[in-house]
Order: C-alpha cells, then sequence, then structure tokens
C-alpha cells in the first residue's frame, strides 16, 4: 500500500524538491556565480547562466511536458529561481520572465497559440512581458497602447515600460485597449508581438541600481501589424488575463528575494567567522549572534510563506492573489533588510566591489517595486481580508 500522507508532509519539500535543489545550486555555483560580478560590472545579459539553463532543462522549467518542456511544478519553480538568485539576480530574471511572459498564453489562450508559443520557449526562445507605461505602472487600467481591429489583423501603436529583457527576448505578451469607449478594466486585450514584426523596436537600455545583467527597455509600437491569431484569450479579457498572471508570478519575485537574502546571509555568516576584532572572531560577539538570528529566522518565514503561495499557485487556490501578494510583500522586505544587514556585518567592506553583498543589496531593492510595487500587494491584501 501506498505510505499514508500526514498533515506532516504538507509542511516539508519532498525528495524530488531538494534533489533539484542540489542539482540547481551545483549549476549556479559552478557555471553562473563566477560570472556574477562581472556581468553586474558590464551591465551585460548573462549569456553563461542562459546556456547553463538552456542546456539543463531550467531555462522554462514551467512549460508542460505536452509541449516540449520540464513540466516543472510552481514550487520547482520557485526553488530554481531561489537557488539561481542565491548566486546572480540578474540570472533569475531568466527562468522567472520567462514564465512571467508565457503565463498569459499558458492562462489563457487556445491550443494553437499555446502549441507555437510555449513549444519555442521550451527551445530556447525567451519570452518578456509588456504590461507596465510610464503612466500606467500600479493603475494597469489607464494604459494609452492602443490595438486597432484592421480585417483579420490588429495594429498596434504606443510604448511600454520598464520591460525585463526586452530585446533578448523572441516573443512579448503585451496589453493593449481595443475599446477605448469601453467598461474601463474590460477594454484592454492581450496579444503576441515577435521580435522581427515590422513596427517594433526597443528602446536604450536603463540605466539602473542593481539586477544590471538584466536589460530594460521601452517597446514601441508604431503601426505594428498583427495577425487576429495572436490574441490571447478574447477580445477585452486581457487586463483579467494579466493579473492572473501576477497572481502566480509574483511566488516568483518572492523566491528571487528569497534567494538573494540566502546569498547573502550565507556570504556574511563565513566572514564573520573569519574576520579577527579584539583578539576574537567577531562571530563570537553576541550582538553579531544576534544579527545573524534575526536575519535567519526572518529568512524562513518569508521561506516558507513563499513555498505555501507556491503550493497555492500550482493548484489555484481561490485565495492565491492574497498570498502571493504576502509572499512577495514579506520576501522582498526581508530581503532587503537581510542584505542591508550584510553589508553592515562587514563594516567597510561590505561597502565595496570586493564583497558580492553591497551588489545583493543594490539587486534586492527592485523585488520591493516590481510586478507590484510592495504598497500594492498591501492594498490587495487589505481588501482581500476586509472581503473576509
Amino acid at each position: 500500500m501506498p505510505a499514508k500522507t500526514t498533515a506532516f508532509d504538507l509542511f516539508r519539500t519532498t525528495d524530488d524538491h531538494e534533489e533539484l535543489r542540489s542539482v540547481v545550486r551545483s549549476l549556479v555555483t559552478e557555471k553562473i556565480t563566477p560570472y556574477a560580478a562581472e556581468v553586474d560590472a558590464e551591465s551585460r545579459y548573462p549569456q553563461e547562466a542562459h546556456d547553463a539553463l538552456l542546456a539543463t532543462d531550467l531555462y522554462a522549467a514551467h512549460v508542460p511536458e505536452e509541449y516540449g518542456g520540464a513540466g516543472a511544478d510552481a514550487l520547482a519553480v520557485a526553488i530554481i529561481i531561489e537557488e539561481v538568485a542565491r548566486g546572480c539576480v540578474s540570472s533569475s530574471l531568466i527562468p522567472a520572465v520567462n514564465k512571467l511572459g508565457s503565463m498569459p498564453v499558458q492562462l489563457g489562450g487556445n491550443e494553437e497559440i499555446k502549441a507555437k508559443y510555449l513549444s519555442a520557449l521550451a527551445g530556447g526562445r525567451g519570452f518578456s512581458y509588456g504590461l507596465s507605461e510610464r503612466e500606467a505602472g500600479s493603475d494597469t487600467a489607464s494604459m494609452r497602447t492602443r490595438a486597432v481591429r484592421d480585417g483579420d489583423d490588429w495594429v498596434l501603436n504606443g510604448v511600454k515600460t520598464w520591460i525585463t529583457n526586452a530585446g533578448v527576448s523572441d516573443f512579448y505578451t503585451v496589453m493593449a485597449v481595443t475599446d477605448p469607449d469601453g467598461k474601463r478594466g474590460n477594454n484592454i486585450t492581450a496579444f503576441v508581438v515577435e521580435k522581427g514584426d515590422e513596427g517594433f523596436t526597443f528602446g536604450e537600455k536603463e540605466r539602473k541600481l542593481g539586477v544590471k545583467g538584466s536589460p530594460t527597455r521601452e517597446l514601441f509600437f508604431e503601426n505594428c501589424r498583427i495577425p487576429g491569431d495572436r490574441i490571447v484569450g478574447e477580445v477585452g479579457e486581457g487586463l483579467k488575463i494579466a493579473l492572473r498572471t501576477l497572481d502566480h508570478t509574483r511566488v516568483t519575485i518572492a523566491a528571487q528575494a528569497v534567494g538573494v537574502a540566502q546569498g547573502a546571509l550565507d556570504y556574511a555568516r563565513d566572514y564573520v567567522k573569519e574576520r579577527m576584532q579584539f583578539g576574537k572572531r567577531i562571530a563570537d560577539f553576541q550582538a553579531i549572534q544576534f544579527m545573524l538570528a534575526d536575519m535567519g529566522m526572518k529568512l524562513e518565514a518569508a521561506r516558507q510563506l513563499t513555498y505555501v503561495a507556491a503550493a497555492k499557485s500550482e493548484r489555484s487556490d481561490e485565495d492565491l492573489g492574497y498570498f502571493g501578494a504576502a509572499a512577495k510583500a514579506l520576501a522582498s522586505d526581508t530581503a532587503m533588510a537581510i542584505t542591508t544587514d550584510a553589508v553592515q556585518l562587514l563594516g567597510g567592506a561590505g561597502y565595496v566591489q570586493d564583497h558580492p553583498v553591497e551588489r545583493m543589496m543594490r539587486d534586492a531593492k527592485i523585488t520591493q517595486i516590481y510586478e507590484g510595487t510592495n504598497q500594492i500587494q498591501r492594498l490587495v491584501m487589505g481588501r482581500a481580508l476586509l472581503r473576509g
């Protein structure tokens, strides 16, 4: 007879998940972390990580097996992103953004569009997500990008901003207003735009505080003609699909935050065990031990909430929106606190580029901002609590 599942099994990862963690950690140590400082210093795309992830089916592990992917569950994807972020946050945006960009297709696309684009993604053609605009960040429903029907086609005009891995990805899920006079929120449609489409171009790379290895650019649409079969879902369903996507993918940002926090804690812990002051290791001072204890405690709380949210994502639970927002907010706030404390533990050494914690602190900051600021996450949670 199969072993009986108990409530305690719900509070630990499976052996398969831990085996996956071990595989990813070894890969990151050997082929990703050694290039992290160079990627940051040169603000260049982490091609070494791209190649390593693609070669090991970790590039877009969420893609179902029927489309050529690994069919990894949401918790497995979170672990992959966590472990990559532990060594290089810019590199962790490769699997994270591939899921973000393609999740609308997975959630709302018909079988034809799924087969075409998810299969291509599994084969190494990246996917990005085009929702935000400069005047429509948190208020996504106020976007100005327009799509006008022309025969069987649609013609897009407008600008999308803060697009991660823009210029590298081959495909872009883009939200555009298709009925300017329609009801707010029900007048937006999702389209897949391909990198080579005429009238589709990219802006210059943004000069950023962190995650410098992941290019962030604007998307420009000037009479960009899209075939009608590139609509994701139904006309007018775009914003609903976009927000459902974020319910799932905020979990990946939480995982990213947990990963960078773990990397910073690991490095700081090893440093204080070696650093000598007043004739003994600074790790032997109670003040240092208390800092480490708080860092470890906060990190584990964030990790557990992230894993619970990942399980809810896999099941598409009704309360996923609340838990995805909670995991993202807690994990990213925790990451910012832990990376800042890691810099403090190294003292002056933590403030220079000879050690990775200053990069980790810079990289951690964006997790509090993208895929919805943490103020927006608190709005999501507050409204859910008031609904009971």
